[in-house]
Order: structure tokens, then sequence, then C-alpha cells
């Protein structure tokens, strides 16, 4: 995997940035105290580490934190995050780049998120004697620990120190391969999601432009989801629309706007004055989609018919009713409850998404009452952070360290 990445960068500007910033190993000065690494794949997981970080860094204000990110999106997007020391990428994964990063940073504690198993920096810490927490881990019946022929993958698992999975169904299965180091917590994007809706500005143009309407919220859109919404054409039942594409491309965004006979703005182009008047808002920033979705009454969320579906968790906080393809979506926790709660749905298609969308619009209450669905799951999960961080206190901090 990690050659491809190489022979990519001729051709691929992320791929570029992942062995640019690779070339070099960080030269860090001593710690003045000890050292927690945090690391994530990419912004998603950034999303999960952050409030553990941050509960980390108010506990424990002497230590030092370092951040790594195997993606480049990652690391773009947060370089420069004031709570952590060091933010770097995470090297590749050989015996000698994990020795060399180690010994560079020179970690006392370890928190990783979700889905990241490289085996020789994991191998080194544990030669080392340094404890690794594995945090909002999910685990499924098909991935390789679980196979006959997956020895060298549950030796990976074999190096952390605890996991803290989202579900019982991973403990469970955790338990068939003789894992007991295991504690079910759910995942701590709830106390993230729930701390950004409590600190949401105010968008004055998203206010104008929803003040009285029906509002959509479209988030983290590709091209497949677009297809969709387009098809559907809410805008000619008086539903305005609020959409954020996954990627700020002015020239992709600008095509779109010609696909409808809608008046569509660009966010960076109007004002409230003029806004008034759009009925699809085209969101061209980063950085504003958790704060608009309180705009909305409804939310699509992209991704589900690409790579993967995107966050759900800061649509649902808001209370409401939401959507996203019927592909990819299966591997998300969130997605699976809320669908089996009944104020999430797939869809395959626009014919689809019209049906329910109707449905919910029509006299009744079913939309208030999959407003609160959504509304009630998300603060019933919270609580992920404090429990990592009571455990982590017990098991280590008051066995190893003396708290700073």
């Amino acid at each position: 995997m990690i050659p491809g990445f190489y022979l990519a960068s001729l051709f691929h500007a992320k791929a570029r940035k992942w062995v640019e910033g690779r070339k070099s190993l960080p030269s860090l000065p001593p710690a003045a105290g000890k050292t927690a690494w945090f690391h994530c794949a990419s912004v998603g997981e950034f999303e999960q580490a952050r409030p553990v970080l941050e509960a980390f860094r108010e506990k424990y204000p002497g230590w030092r934190i370092v951040l790594t990110f195997f993606s480049p999106s990652g690391y773009e997007l947060r370089k420069q995050y004031d709570q952590a020391d060091y933010v770097l990428y995470m090297p590749a994964d050989t015996p000698a780049k994990a020795r060399q990063f180690l010994d560079a940073i020179r970690p006392d504690l370890v928190f990783w998120v979700k889905y990241e198993f490289w085996y020789h920096h994991l191998a080194e810490l544990r030669r080392r004697g340094i404890p690794a927490i594995l945090f909002s881990a999910i685990f499924r019946p098909d991935q390789i620990f679980f196979k006959s022929n997956g020895g060298f993958y549950r030796e990976i698992l074999e190096c952390f120190t605890h996991l803290f999975v989202q579900n019982r169904q991973s403990q469970e299965l955790l338990k068939t391969i003789g894992f007991e180091n295991v504690t079910t917590l759910g995942d701590t994007r709830f106390d993230r999601v729930l701390e950004i809706a409590e600190q949401a500005r105010t968008i004055e143009i998203a206010e104008r432009f929803a003040a009285g309407r029906r509002v959509l919220i479209g988030g983290s859109l590709w091209p497949e989801d677009w297809e969709v919404l387009r098809e559907a054409d809410l805008p000619g039942q008086g539903i305005r629309l609020i959409l954020a594409p996954h990627e700020i491309n002015p020239a992709q965004i600008r095509k779109w706007m010609t696909e409808t006979p809608y008046r569509a703005v660009r966010y960076s182009e109007t004002t409230p004055e003029t806004v008034a008047d759009a009925d699809i808002l085209w969101i061209d920033n980063v950085g504003m989609l958790a704060s608009l979705y309180r705009y909305g009454q409804y939310a699509f969320i992209g991704g589900g018919y690409k790579d993967g579906l995107h966050n759900i968790l800061e649509a649902a906080v808001w209370g409401m009713p939401v959507f996203f393809g019927n592909k990819k979506y299966r591997k998300f926790q969130e997605a699976l409850d809320l669908l089996e709660a009944g104020s999430a749905h797939a869809v395959a298609d626009a014919r689809a998404f019209r049906q329910i969308f109707d449905e919910l619009s029509a006299p009744g209450d079913r939309l208030a009452r999959e407003a609160q669905i959504s509304r009630d799951y998300v603060r019933e999960q919270r609580g992920a952070t404090a429990a990592i961080l009571a455990w982590t206190e017990t098991h280590l901090m008051n066995k190893h360290w003396q708290k700073d």
C-alpha cells in the first residue's frame, strides 16, 4: 500500500502531499513533562479524538500533546490546531520509521482512534512498554481479525492496552478471539456534536434565507447526492435548499447552479438582503456546516452512494430526520441506530427520497416525532469522553504517574 503512494504522488495532488509531508522526521525538543500521542486517520476521526484530547489537556495541563494524521486532508485542515503542541504526519509504517518516530516524540501514553492498525508502530510501542488505547472502535464479523487466516492482524490488536468500542457486538466479537480488555462505551463524537451545537454561531445569511420557510440542509454532498436532490425537485414544492459540497470546487458549484431552473446563489457572493429571494444557497467555504443545520427541518447527508457516509450526527443533534444514500452506510453505528429508531432513511434514488419526504411533509405529527427521535438519540449517547478519561486515570495515571 505505502509504495503505491509514492507512485501515485507523480499524478495525484493528495498523494503528493502524503509523500512530501513524510520526507523528514520531526525534531522535537525534550518535553518538560510527559507526552501523550493522539493519532487519527483523517478529519472524521479527528472529530472523535477531539473531545478526548481537549478533556485530557484540561485535566493534565502539564503534559505535552502530539497529534498525528495519516491523511493530507486531516493534516492540512488541522495543522494549526492550538490544543496540540505539535501536529504532524504519521510516518510510513516500517520498522525503522516507527523506531525513529517514537525516538523523536517520546510518548508516555498513546491514544488511537477507530480504525488505525499500523503494525510496526504498535509493535514498537509494545516493545517499549508504552500504554496504547484504542477508542471509538467498531468491529464487524467480516473483518480479517475474525477469520482463520487473521493471526497477524490479531497480533496487532494485542498491542493495545485497552480497547473502547462503540457497540456490544464489537465487544462480543473480540471476546470470541480471546480479548477481554474491552469496554463498550459508544462514540466520542456524540460528546463533540453536543458541544458544537451548544457553541453554534448565528449565520445571518442562512438565517435570512431560511426565515419562515421549510429548509433541507445537504451536507458534504458528492455528485451522486446532488443528482438525487436535483431530480427530487424540492424547490418546486416551496422547499429551500442549503447545500454544502464535500469538496469546495467553484467550477463544479457553478455547473450545479445551472442544472435547475431555480435561483441559486453562492454564500460568498450574496448578502442577507439579496439571499432572501433565492431558492438554493450553495455553501462555498469550509467550517460552517455544523452550525448551518440549525436552520433546517430535514437533512440529506452525502457519501452514502460513494466512499462512505459523512457525519449524520451534526444534523441529528438539531432534531430532524436524516436522509442518505443506501450503499455505503453500514459501517456507521449511528446510521444503523437511527434507521432502526425510525428517523433515518437510506434511499436508493430520487423517487424513493421524494416519496418519504412527501410523507414526512404531509399533515400530521410524523415530522415532529422523527425530529424528537434524532434529538433524543444524540443526547442519550453522551458520556464516552468522561468514561475514557476516568478509566485512564484509574488504570494508568494512578499507577504510573502523578497527575500533572
